[in-house]
């Protein structure tokens, strides 16, 4: 019996050996899985301390010069002003400088129909052109030049009227004549019109020609052209008809 006792109570003592040992295996299994939430909550909060700390320290990037509004915007200044010399140089050469006296008057009419404010039903009256440096003065050039302006902008569809026809037709043993520049035989007035006024000057193997398109109600310039005849004269007083008279010497009886 004794011993039956004994061995019952070494059991038992055994046993509860054994359910310590496993609760407290129990017990350390389970804390880590209690304690992994927190150091997931944890670790964000720290690297959200660390990024933000990175961005603190983060030296400012150096702005690209190129990108600076201010020199993006004197770039493209720079580069519209280069397609308008461009153009400039495209329209000098091949617009507004011609080698003969047809092309130039040519070359006068076609601006002048690039404005849209000109309109081709409007009378158009054109005056002949004169020197730059005296509006009062003239010469067959200048005629030429108004003259043949009449032809191109009529050919072009313009209402150009002759205000230089006389009231009859007058005759004369030389022939009949219609247009005229004796005012007292011309109408009184003309009204509603544009009037074509030009002006040319001398250079150098060159004559530069300025024309404009008035209102005559308004005085306001509708359209302008301005073309270089590069006759390549080194005179022109012979296209003028100006020139100086030769140089003559007197001969006189020797005593």
């Amino acid at each position: 019996m004794l011993k039956l006792l004994k061995n019952s109570c070494l059991a038992l003592v055994a046993s509860g050996l054994l359910l310590s040992l496993s609760a407290q295996q129990l017990q350390t299994k389970e804390m880590p899985v209690m304690d992994q939430p927190k150091k997931a909550q944890t670790e964000p909060a720290a690297v959200q301390e660390i990024e933000l700390h990175e961005e603190v320290i983060q030296p400012a990037p150096v702005q690209d010069p190129t990108r600076d509004p201010i020199a993006q915007t004197e770039q493209h200044k720079l580069e519209a002003a280069k397609q308008r010399l461009e153009v400039a140089a495209n329209v000098q050469k091949i617009v507004t400088t011609q080698e003969t006296l047809e092309s130039t008057i040519a070359s006068l009419a076609t601006q002048m129909m690039q404005n849209k404010k000109m309109q081709t039903r409007k009378p158009v009256l054109i005056t002949t052109f004169v020197r730059l440096d005296n509006l009062k003065k003239t010469s067959e050039f200048g005629r030429i030049v108004s003259e043949s302006l009449i032809n191109e902008l009529s050919n072009r569809g313009f209402n150009v009227i002759e205000f230089r026809g006389q009231m009859g037709v007058s005759v004369n043993a030389q022939g009949e004549y219609y247009i005229t520049r004796d005012t007292n035989k011309l109408k009184s007035s003309v009204e509603n019109t544009y009037v074509v006024v030009g002006t040319y000057s001398r250079q150098y193997k060159n004559i530069m020609l300025n024309a404009r398109v008035l209102d005559n109600s308004t005085g306001q310039i509708i359209s302008t052209s301005r073309s270089t005849f590069a006759h390549g004269l080194r005179n022109d007083c012979v296209i003028f008809k100006d020139c100086k008279p030769p140089r003559s010497i007197k001969i006189v009886k020797e005593d």
